[in-house]
Parts: C-alpha cells; sequence; structure tokens
C-alpha cells in the first residue's frame, strides 16, 4: 500500500485533484500493478480520466524509458483498424502502395494504450487474443507469424460483460483483459473533490487569461456538487472555463452559476439521494424512494376504493339515495358533494342486480407491497413509454443506464 506522502507525490506528478477514498484505493491499484507484465483493464465513464491511469501504470513499470502509445479504438475506421494495429504488406488491399509496420510492431518492448476497447469490431478482438496470449499477430495480407512484446492496457466506458451477453464482445478476451481491473469513480460519486478541481481549473484559466481566478458562494458550491456531471470532470472544466471567461462578477452566486448549467440541470433536480455508511450512494436509496412512492400510491388507491364501497353501501352518507329499479337494472343515484362535478346534474352509477348484490360483499384488498414486483412493472412501463430506449427510460425512474440493464438482466424483462 502506499504511503500518504507517497500517494500525494503521485497526485502532484500526475496533476490528479482530490481525496476521494475510491481515487485514492485506484491509484494504489495502479502503482502496485505497474511493475508487472498484467493485462489492466481500466473502467469508468467517459472523462474521468482514463488515460492518467495509463501513464501512471506505464511510467512506474520497468518499460518506461521505452514508447507509450493511447489509441482510441473506437476513432479508426473498421476497414483500416486491422492495418493500423497489426500493419500490412504492399498489395494487400486497393490503397496498401507499400509495406507498412503496425503499432504491436512499433511499440515493441512499450506500452500500448488501447481506449474504447468495446468498439473494437470482433475479427479484431480474435487477433488482440492471440497477442496477448501468445505474443504473436500477422500483417494484413501476409502469412508469417511475427513475434512483439507489448504490455496491453485497456479502457472502456461501457459495460463489456453486457456487450458480451449481446454477442458483440468475445468472452474469451473480456476475461484476458481483466486480469487487473481498475474502476475509476464518477465525478458525482467523489463530491467533495468537485470544488478543489473547480478552484484548480479557474486558477489555470486566470492564469492563462491574465485575470483573477473565479470565487463560488457556498450556495453556488453545492450546486456544483449536486449536479449529476455527465461529462466528468472533461466537462466541469469547459464549464470552469466558460465560468472564467463569461461571468460578470470574479465572485459567483447560484443564481449566476444556473445559467452556465445545462438545461436539463432542472430535470434532475431536486434529487433524493441517500448514502451508506461508507458514504457512497448506492442502490438502497433508489430502492427507498420507489418504496415510498409506491406506498403513497397504495394508500391512495386504497382510500378512494374505501370512500366509494361504504357511499355505495350505507345511503345515511348520501344526501339522496334511492333504490329504482328499472328492468333487470338498479339505478343508484349519487349527489353527494364527493361524487358531484361542479355545473353537472345527478351522477348515477347502473349495476345488474347481481352487480349490486356482490356489492354487499365487497372489501378492500390490499394490494402487494412486493417491491421486486413493483420494480419490475415500473421498468417494463418506462421502457414500452420509450420505446425500449434505455438511456430514455433510465432517466425517466431515475437510474443510471448501467443499472438498468442489470434491472433487465435480473428481471428478465424481454425489450
Amino acid at each position: 500500500m502506499l504511503t500518504d506522502q507517497e500517494l500525494q507525490s503521485l497526485k502532484n506528478r500526475f496533476g490528479i485533484i482530490g481525496n476521494d477514498p475510491s481515487l485514492n484505493y485506484s491509484l494504489t491499484v495502479a502503482s502496485q500493478v505497474a511493475n508487472t507484465d498484467l493485462t489492466v483493464l481500466i473502467q469508468g465513464e467517459s472523462g474521468v480520466g482514463k488515460e492518467v491511469f495509463s501513464q501512471i501504470i506505464h511510467s512506474q513499470s520497468a518499460r518506461k524509458h521505452n514508447s507509450f502509445i493511447a489509441i482510441n479504438c473506437g476513432a479508426i475506421p473498421e476497414g483500416t483498424i486491422d492495418s493500423e494495429l497489426f500493419g500490412h504488406e504492399k498489395g494487400s488491399f486497393t490503397s496498401a502502395t507499400e509495406s507498412r509496420k503496425g503499432y504491436f510492431e512499433t511499440v515493441s518492448g512499450g506500452t500500448i494504450f488501447l481506449d474504447e476497447i468495446g468498439e473494437l469490431p470482433l475479427g479484431t478482438q480474435a487477433r488482440l487474443l492471440r497477442v496477448l496470449e501468445t505474443g504473436e499477430y500477422i500483417r494484413v495480407g501476409s502469412s508469417k507469424v511475427q513475434k512483439t512484446d507489448v504490455r496491453v492496457i485497456a479502457a472502456t466506458n461501457k459495460d463489456l460483460l453486457l456487450l458480451v451477453n449481446a454477442g458483440r464482445f468475445r468472452e474469451d478476451l473480456y476475461y484476458r483483459l481483466s486480469t487487473v481491473p481498475i474502476r475509476v469513480a464518477s465525478l458525482r460519486e467523489r463530491k467533495e473533490d468537485i470544488p478543489l478541481l473547480f478552484r484548480k481549473f479557474c486558477v489555470d484559466f486566470a492564469d492563462k487569461y491574465k485575470s483573477s481566478p473565479i470565487q463560488l458562494t457556498d450556495d453556488a458550491k453545492m450546486i456544483l456538487m449536486n449536479y449529476r456531471w455527465p461529462g466528468n470532470i472533461r466537462e466541469l472544466k469547459n464549464m470552469a472555463e466558460q465560468i472564467s471567461v463569461l461571468a460578470p462578477h470574479k465572485t459567483v452566486n447560484s443564481d449566476e452559476l444556473k445559467y452556465f448549467i445545462p438545461n436539463h440541470y432542472q430535470e434532475n433536480m431536486p434529487m433524493i439521494t441517500a448514502q451508506n455508511s461508507s458514504g457512497n450512494s448506492d442502490f438502497a436509496s433508489e430502492r427507498d424512494i420507489l418504496y415510498k412512492l409506491f406506498f403513497d400510491m397504495k394508500k391512495d388507491v386504497n382510500d378512494l376504493k374505501k370512500m366509494f364501497f361504504e357511499i355505495v353501501k350505507n345511503p345515511a352518507l348520501s344526501h339522496t339515495y334511492s333504490n329504482e329499479m328499472v328492468g333487470d337494472e338498479q339505478i343508484i343515484p349519487f349527489t353527494t358533494n364527493e361524487l358531484s362535478q361542479p355545473n353537472s346534474s345527478n351522477k348515477s352509477i347502473i349495476f345488474s342486480n347481481n352487480e349490486a348484490q356482490k356489492l354487499e360483499a365487497v372489501h378492500t384488498v390490499e394490494e402487494t407491497l412486493n417491491l421486486a414486483d413493483r420494480e419490475r412493472e415500473f421498468i417494463i412501463k418506462a421502457l414500452k413509454k420509450h420505446r425500449s430506449r434505455r438511456r430514455d427510460a433510465a432517466s425517466e425512474l431515475g437510474i443510471s443506464e448501467r443499472t438498468l440493464y442489470r434491472k433487465i438482466k435480473e428481471y428478465d424483462i424481454e425489450e
């Protein structure tokens, strides 16, 4: 384990701001695994700084004096990614006018960081698996097996297990990549670090634009901490630059700050959160919110049922109550304030003879309070409402898209 002094030294070296326990743990794991040749899978949302962790691992490894290259797998077209990674021979395809070395050849002895690994085509995934297991690869258009000595660090902002289940990612490659998984917490999971990061960015931009750094009032800090930050640190940095340039005053209050918060902020607030003993929000808070909602709904429905059936069974509750027979129908008119509508005549409810007799035996039936059943029902309704668009359904339910994926699988919901 890193000492506090070693951890702070590592943060200073790579410009990492924050003291959240989850951040400290991820940094400790990265430092411990650095001096091995194990494959590392860095998981986290877009904008949390996954590439910084790959640089930490490389800089503290025995390969630190050799090459390091970062590749965004999602930015390379599917038709050329094999050539980029493994090279090609002259004439292997139309534009191959000469032979070319791939990254696994040019960076041999060093480290390759494969960002957005979930975007790799299945064919390329098979080639990568062979490199990880044997160190062997074949150039496009060649039959000669070549060797490479490269350490692979991968990163993704997707749930690779979901991609495996959907047939879009190889299961054997997933387990080969995740020898050592490192999860980088999102910014909304590190709320106490948000003011620190914002202040650091504002100081940097004040230096850049030759001005005084922006200060936030306490209520503005609370807004900043309660915003969900879908773009994480990247979004926070962009907002800090906007405020540094456009804010009318150097001390920004909550009203002024709201002009820089995206419009959907208002839709996400107020937001009910709960914390467990370790200080981290978990799914239990979402269940508590849903439970309260369902309980209140059940109470309202039962109250309405009770009022209706008591009036039907007890004529004394109505100002005028009479039983009239019309053929084989029984008409029960109501003129009470509870059942009357403004500017309308008496309302009548018509029952058949059998139905009228059955009313005497009616009693309020307690609805199920099984939370799992209700939760499944609401997820299905949200998916139907948004035509299986999971992101919109998750937003409607007030949960993360990843949690929704997990719940769909847990409840075996067909979309």
